[in-house]
């Protein structure tokens, strides 16, 4: 499993969400989801530590990224600034509008049905329908990052910077990448 991401200021107690630009949501259904490793249905949440991961609109590509117990001296330097527990969160130059536009419903769901995935530090899935037990409406998520210590940048082109991210020994997640612009073409020498 990966490194779970650093904590946040104003975390708040340990929690499980499900975030969505839907404030009419009554009940989550277990169900297929394409990007999943599995073909089982499921009800998909975050938990709190994560949650940042998820202050985008929800079709927003976004390169995320932090340092783990394996991440080298020269990465820390090279993308973080020698701050071990900070978190950077990228989006293209074309998104950082609608991410300052957004508005998001925080869905706190109830724990007991959940399971951690095994997979990815921060996913929690459950096999059986689940209630919310709590809706929180949020908005300046540009403010909210701030506000949490985690860095957003936008930059033109997201590829660049995340096959670096990938390469490197630093712990991280794409979003929605599908939905970034084109790889850059490499330039004719």
């Amino acid at each position: 499993m990966r490194a779970p991401a650093p904590p946040y200021r104003g975390e708040g107690p340990p929690a499980l969400w499900h975030v969505s630009e839907d404030p009419t949501i009554s009940r989550f259904a277990p169900h297929f989801v394409p990007t999943a490793l599995t073909d089982e249905p499921l009800v998909w949440a975050v938990d709190t530590r994560h949650l940042p991961l998820y202050w985008f609109p929800r079709d927003c590509p976004r390169c995320t990224f932090w340092a783990g117990s394996r991440t080298t001296d020269a990465d820390l330097r090279t993308f973080l600034g020698e701050q071990r527990d900070l978190r950077v969160h990228v989006v293209e130059d074309g998104w950082l509008d609608h991410v300052g536009e957004a508005r998001l419903y925080l869905y706190r769901l109830p724990v007991e049905s959940f399971s951690e995935d095994r997979e990815v530090a921060g996913y929690w899935v459950s096999r059986a329908t689940v209630d919310p037990l709590e809706l929180v409406e949020i908005d300046d998520l540009v403010g909210l990052h701030s506000a949490a210590g985690i860095v957003l940048r936008a930059t033109p082109n997201l590829w660049p910077l995340w096959d670096e991210v990938v390469g490197s020994t630093l712990e991280f997640s794409g979003i929605r990448l599908r939905n970034a612009l084109g790889r850059p073409q490499p330039r004719e020498p």
